[in-house]
């Protein structure tokens, strides 16, 4: 079994019911009105599908910021032991979602930022590629070749927004 056997990712313009609820279960408040929304659904045995994680990506242009990271632990209980261990075995559902939404987006931006203020979440985006930058809590994930300075441009216009 592989993880897209039962986990589908994808950048949608309607943020599910329950990915809000998620979010705002996680974060106090609602989901971000603007793209981009990416959403990882499990694909239950009877075909319905069920927002298990959510990611918001903030178009900037070159640059890209991403935050606002949750998952539905609840739904990640239902799943067999079997999916759970493909799961696992891949790094989890963040990492996952968030190897899908670099190579979805990567094309589009010079590099895309995480702003990451929790110890897990950081591990895994550092596992996906993402690297520190001079600012706490700032990474970034280089998209292509830039010269230095081109590269401290882009950190400062992503540490300009503050945490996102």
């Amino acid at each position: 079994m592989t993880i897209d056997d039962f986990i589908n990712v994808q950048e949608t313009q309607d943020v599910p019911d329950v990915a809000e609820l998620l979010f705002q279960r996680k974060y106090q408040r609602s989901v971000p009105e603007f793209p981009h929304h990416v959403v990882a659904f499990h694909r239950a045995d009877e075909g319905v599908l069920r927002p298990v994680c959510y990611v918001h990506f903030t178009d900037c242009g070159d640059i890209l910021l991403g935050g606002g990271a949750c998952t539905d632990e609840r739904v990640l209980r239902q799943m067999t032991w079997t999916e759970r261990e493909s799961l696992r075995a891949a790094g989890g559902i963040y990492r996952h979602a968030l190897q899908w939404s670099v190579r979805h987006f990567a094309p589009r931006f010079s590099a895309i930022f995480g702003y990451c203020g929790d110890a897990l979440a950081e591990r895994v985006d550092r596992a996906v590629g993402f690297e520190s930058t001079s600012h706490d809590h700032l990474l970034v994930y280089w998209t292509g070749d830039a010269d230095a300075k081109r590269r401290r441009q882009m950190i400062a216009k992503a540490h300009a927004f503050g945490a996102f």
